[in-house]
Order: structure tokens, then C-alpha cells, then sequence
């Protein structure tokens, strides 16, 4: 094989991990977006702007929004485009169901499994979520319960159940967008520590059953009405973001 071919070959390489590591970039600010509201269910997701507003061809743009697009993060209908989804509320319910069936069952591994590390990490994002709380920073303080419950969930060893709380909890942030009142996520629903100490205690059944109501009040909280629908202003919520920034 010649110089140049080699030349090339390592050229083309390089290039797609900048593009793979790009798409990352992108795709993280979008979800990140998602999750702490800037970007609101419904909102449109027109290819161009987005492009614009990140400096990266649509190509890259398509992909990304596919890959949200799976995640149930994203719509994407024909003629239309992509919007930012918008549950139903059989959808919402379907998403909280799930959570108490995996949740539940992830306590008795999680307080098998639970280290040191582990519980000073999980109290940490409960000192934050407090904080979020009392300063009455709502978009924060659901960011936070969804990082925590997605942090408990790896205490149980138990990778897919794991990963699939952590894609249930990006879903329930949505749901909570739309339908969350201040009571989604604030004392009425329980305070995470409680379900901390009895996990560091062993209380195996107590903390599934804690669980369980947790969840539950969180979907009682719901409320189901209201719409909106817009295209938003991407440059003003990403900054420009050009190819080599993060």
C-alpha cells in the first residue's frame, strides 16, 4: 500500500472520530436542552436552524435527532419534522408504571450492593436537589430527581435494568414538563434521603415500598391539560456553537 493510500486512510479516520465526537456534542446539548426545559415539549426542530445554530451540516443534525428520536426524547413525523415529543397522557402513565415495576424491584440489589461512595455521591444530589427546591428552581430540581434515580438504579449492579431507568427518568423529566405541577417534584412527593437511609439500614421491603408510593404521588401530582407548540430560538439557547467547541 502506498504512502498516500496510508495518508488517507488515517486522514478519514481522524475525521470521523471528530464527527462521531461532534454528533456526541450535539447530541448531549439537545438532550441536556430537553431535560432542563429550554426546549419544550412540542417545540419544532427544523434541520436548518439547527445546523445554524451549531455551525455542522444537516446531515449531522439528522442523525442526532434520530438518535432522540429513539429515546422517545424527539418526534419525527413525515412533512412535518422533527418536534420535541409531547407525551399523551396514556403515555405518562405507561412511563410511571414502568418506573414502579423497575424501580421496586432494584431496591433489595441496591441496598446488597450499596458502597460508600455510592451513598455519598446519592446524598450529595439530594443536598442539590434541595437546594434547587428551596430556591425555587423547578428546572433544575427535576434534572437533579432524574440524575438521582438514575444513580440509584446503577447501585444495583444490573446494567440493562440500570440503563433503562436512566432512559425512563429522561422520559418522566419530559412528562413532568408537560403535565408537573411545583409538587412533581418537591416534598410532597418525599424527600430522596429517606429512601437513602433506609437502603443504608437494609430495609429491604420498606424502601421498595417507599419507592413505590414515591412514584406514585409524583403521578398523582400530574396534571393533564394544556398544549403549546412553536419553533424556539436555537442560537439564543446553544449560543453559536462552532465545529470545534463543546
Amino acid at each position: 500500500m502506498s504512502r498516500d493510500n496510508i495518508t488517507a486512510m488515517t486522514t478519514g479516520r481522524k475525521g470521523k472520530g471528530r464527527d462521531s465526537r461532534r454528533d456526541e456534542e450535539i447530541y448531549r446539548a439537545m438532550s441536556e436542552a430537553i431535560v432542563e426545559h429550554r426546549l419544550s415539549p412540542g417545540d419544532r426542530l427544523p434541520e436548518d436552524a439547527l445546523a445554524e445554530a451549531f455551525d455542522v451540516s444537516r446531515t449531522g443534525i439528522r442523525k442526532v435527532l434520530q438518535r432522540l428520536a429513539l429515546e422517545r426524547l424527539v418526534t419525527i413525523q413525515a412533512n412535518r419534522g422533527a418536534s420535541v415529543a409531547r407525551p399523551s397522557p396514556g403515555e405518562a402513565r405507561d412511563v410511571f408504571e414502568a418506573r414502579r415495576l423497575v424501580e421496586c424491584a432494584l431496591m433489595g440489589s441496591a441496598a446488597d450492593n450499596m458502597t460508600e461512595e455510592d451513598l455519598s455521591e446519592l446524598r450529595q444530589l439530594v443536598r442539590d436537589e434541595r437546594e434547587a427546591q428551596a430556591d425555587g428552581d423547578q428546572r433544575n430540581a427535576i434534572q437533579l430527581s432524574a440524575a438521582f434515580h438514575t444513580r440509584l438504579a446503577r447501585v444495583a449492579r444490573n446494567e440493562p435494568m440500570s440503563e433503562f431507568v436512566g432512559q425512563l427518568a429522561l422520559r418522566s423529566s419530559l412528562v413532568i414538563a408537560v403535565y408537573g405541577s411545583t409538587d412533581s417534584v418537591g416534598c410532597d412527593c418525599g424527600d430522596h434521603g429517606e429512601v437513602l437511609d433506609l437502603l443504608e439500614a437494609g430495609e429491604k421491603e420498606r424502601a421498595r415500598t417507599w419507592m413505590e408510593s414515591h412514584l406514585r404521588h409524583i403521578e398523582k401530582s400530574l396534571r393533564f391539560e394544556g398544549s403549546s407548540e412553536g419553533t424556539p430560538d436555537f442560537k439564543a439557547i446553544f449560543g453559536r456553537r462552532g465545529a470545534g467547541e463543546g
